[in-house]
C-alpha cells in the first residue's frame, strides 16, 4: 500500500508538470507565474488562438455553400448534436471517452518540436510518465500475484498438559465426591504473538484424540475424539474428567489445521522430489521444477512428458500428460501425520514438607508491641506498692501499741537501751550503760544536738523511701 501511495504520488506530480507546460507554457523549475517565451514566427494564423479561421491562398475566392444545402442554425440554447436528433454524451461519459485517448494523442507533433525547442522538456517528462505508468502496473501485478499464494510465517505454540486428582470423601453428600477420579487439561498459548486478538487454543487443530488405557477403561469408553466442523465453537483448552484411582497411561494425537491443506507425499515421491509434507501447489510445482530440470518434457509435443525410471515407477506409465498429473496424485497423497506426545495420568499424591510461619507468633508479637494496658498496669501496680507500705507501717504501729499496753515500763526500757545502741553505734564511742540508765545523762550538753541529728536522719531516711516509691510509680 505504501508502494501504490508513493507511485500515484509521482505520477500526480508529473501530470500536474505537464498541464502547467502546456497550458501556461511553463518548464519545469521554472516559477509558476513565468511563462516561456516564444522565439521566431508566432504559431497558428492571427486570431483567437482555439477558435481561427484555416489559412487562405491568396488570390482564391472563398469556398461558398449553396443556400439550399445550408443547415439552419440551431434557435439559442440548442447544441448542434441536438439539433440534429444525437444524444448528447453527459459528463460520465465524457470522462471515459477521455480514457480511452491513446497515449499518441499526449505526442507533440514534429513541427511544433522543431518551433519550440523547450518542449523537449514536456516530451522528457512525457517518457518518464510511461515509465512510471509502466513500473506501477508491473507492481500492482506483483502484488496481486503475491497475494494469491499463502503468505505464512513460523511461530511457537506451547502446550500445558496437567492433570488433578480428587480423592474419595466417605461423607460426601453427592455422588460424585464419594469416588475417586482425575482431571486431564490440555491447553497452549501462541508465544511472541504480536497480533492484538489472540487466537483460541482449538483453532489450530483440525482434531484431537486422547487414547486412555484399553484395560483399564474398557474398548467402548478408551477414547475421547474431538473434530472440527462448520458450527465449533472455538476454546481455549481440553478437558477429559474420569473415575479412577490409578494411574493412566495416555496417548495425544493432535492433527494440525493447515490453510491451505496440506498432505504426506508417498514415500517414492517423496525421495524423488526431497518433500515430506506440503500442499498441493506446492507439490506440483516442485514435480514440474524436476521435469524441466531432468529435461522430461517432449520436444515435439510440449503436452506430454516423458518419463524417466524413477518417474514411470510412482506413476506406473512411460507417458502421460502434464494435464493428467493433479488426478495421479490424489492417490499419491495422503493426511499428514498428527502429533503424537505421551503422558501419564499420575494420581499418586506429591506431598512435600514445607516450613511456615506459626500463626501464634503474630499474635505474640502483637501482644508486646501492645501498649494499651501497660498504662494502667503501671498505675496497679504502683497502687499495690502503696498499699504494702500503708500495711506496714499499721503493723509498726500495733505492735508499738500491744507492747506499750502490756508492760509500759519494761517497753520503755527496752526502747532506752535500743536508743542508746544506735547511739553507739553513731558515735563509735563506747559508753557506759550505768550513767547512761540514769536521767541526769541526758541532761548534759550535747544531749540536744544527739536527739536533732537523730531526727534528721531518720527524716532523711522516710524521704528517700518516699522517693523511691515515686520512681515506681511515675514508671
Amino acid at each position: 500500500m505504501a508502494a501504490d501511495e508513493v507511485a500515484g504520488g509521482a505520477r500526480k506530480a508529473t501530470k500536474s508538470k505537464l498541464f502547467e507546460f502546456l497550458v501556461h507554457g511553463v518548464r519545469p523549475g521554472m516559477p509558476s507565474g513565468a511563462r516561456m517565451p516564444h522565439q521566431g514566427a508566432p504559431m497558428g494564423p492571427p486570431g483567437s488562438p482555439y477558435m481561427g479561421s484555416p489559412a487562405v491562398r491568396p488570390g482564391l475566392a472563398p469556398a461558398g455553400m449553396e443556400p439550399a444545402r445550408k443547415r439552419a442554425a440551431p434557435p439559442p440554447g440548442q447544441s448542434q448534436a441536438q439539433s440534429q436528433g444525437q444524444p448528447v454524451p453527459t459528463a460520465p461519459a465524457r470522462s471515459r471517452s477521455a480514457k480511452r485517448r491513446k497515449m499518441a494523442d499526449k505526442i507533440l507533433p514534429q513541427r511544433i518540436r522543431e518551433l519550440v525547442p523547450e518542449s523537449q522538456a514536456y516530451m522528457d517528462l512525457l517518457a518518464f510518465e510511461r515509465k512510471l505508468d509502466q513500473t506501477i502496473m508491473r507492481k500492482r501485478v506483483d502484488i496481486q500475484e503475491a497475494l494469491k499464494r499463502p503468505m505464512k510465517q513460523k511461530r511457537k505454540l506451547r502446550l500445558y498438559i496437567s492433570n488433578t486428582f480428587n480423592p474419595a470423601k466417605p461423607d460426601a453428600e453427592d455422588s460424585d465426591g464419594s469416588i475417586a477420579s482425575w482431571e486431564l487439561r490440555v491447553e497452549g498459548k501462541l508465544l511472541d504473538d504480536p497480533s492484538k486478538q489472540k487466537r483460541k487454543f482449538s483453532s489450530f487443530f483440525k482434531s484431537l484424540v486422547i487414547e486412555l488405557d484399553k484395560d483399564l477403561y474398557g474398548p467402548d469408553n478408551h477414547l475421547v475424539e474431538w473434530h472440527r466442523t462448520p458450527t465449533t465453537q472455538e476454546t481455549d483448552g481440553f478437558q477429559v474428567k474420569r473415575p479412577g484411582d490409578l494411574s493412566v497411561r495416555c496417548t495425544l494425537l493432535l492433527m494440525l489445521d493447515y490453510q491451505p491443506p496440506q498432505f504426506k507425499l508417498d514415500p517414492r515421491l517423496a525421495r524423488l522430489l526431497g518433500l515430506h509434507t506440503q500442499s498441493r501447489s506446492a507439490i506440483v510445482q516442485a514435480l514440474w521444477q524436476y521435469v524441466k530440470t531432468n529435461r522430461l518434457q517432449d520436444s515435439h509435443d510440449k503436452e506430454y512428458i516423458n518419463g524417466d525410471k524413477y518417474f514411470q515407477q510412482i506413476f506406473d506409465c512411460p507417458r502421460l500428460k502434464f494435464s493428467e498429473i493433479p488426478q495421479r496424485l490424489t492417490a499419491l497423497l495422503l493426511p499428514p501425520d498428527p502429533i503424537v506426545i505421551n503422558h501419564v495420568i499420575s494420581v499418586d499424591p506429591s506431598d512435600i514438607d514445607v516450613e511456615v510461619e506459626e500463626p501464634l507468633k503474630g499474635q505474640m508479637s502483637s501482644f508486646l508491641l501492645s501498649t494499651a494496658n501497660q498504662q494502667e498496669i503501671s498505675a496497679l501496680d504502683s497502687k499495690i506498692h502503696e498499699t504494702i507500705e500503708s500495711i506496714n507501717q499499721l503493723k509498726i504501729q500495733r505492735d508499738f501499741m500491744l507492747s506499750f499496753s502490756r508492760d509500759p515500763k519494761g517497753y520503755v526500757q527496752d526502747l532506752l537501751r535500743s536508743q542508746s545502741r544506735d547511739l553507739k553505734v553513731m558515735t563509735d564511742v563506747a559508753g557506759n550503760p550505768e550513767e547512761e540508765r540514769r536521767a541526769e545523762f541526758y541532761h548534759q550538753p550535747w544531749s540536744q544536738e544527739a536527739v536533732s541529728r537523730y531526727f534528721y536522719c531518720k527524716i532523711q531516711q522516710r524521704r528517700q523511701e518516699l522517693e523511691q516509691s515515686l520512681v515506681v510509680r511515675n514508671t
